[in-house]
């Protein structure tokens, strides 16, 4: 026998804006994000258009899941955000040996890394 599967409703809510409006915004934030990584040189506003990039993705995981009724995409987004704690912290722990170095984070200026 096979177990009853009760359907999972959507809250009403959720369902008050359309779908496409969060494919929208979140698409929107996704590029502000890639155009703050390839445009700025300082390291810090590098690693906040990564962590916009992120949070585009867990946007966009959280509304598909909601219209799904799955809450597969609530799991992968708490992944997620552990992911980028750690890059943050990695992250800014190589910036501020960055900045000790050469006294700037200017990411142009890391040429004396090289070999």
């Amino acid at each position: 026998m096979q177990p009853t599967q009760v359907p999972i409703q959507v809250p009403e809510v959720i369902q008050l804006i359309d779908l496409k409006y969060y494919l929208i915004i979140s698409t929107a934030l996704f590029v502000i994000g890639i155009i703050g990584v390839l445009t700025r040189r300082n390291a810090i506003i590098i690693f906040m258009s990564i962590e916009l990039m992120l949070n585009s993705v867990n946007l966009m995981l959280i509304a598909f899941s909601s219209y799904r009724a799955d809450p597969t995409g609530q799991v992968f987004v708490f992944f997620i955000m552990a992911v980028a704690a750690a890059e943050v912290a990695v992250g800014l722990a190589i910036i501020v040996m960055i900045y000790r170095n050469t006294r700037s984070i200017d990411v142009g200026l890391l040429n004396k890394l090289k070999w």
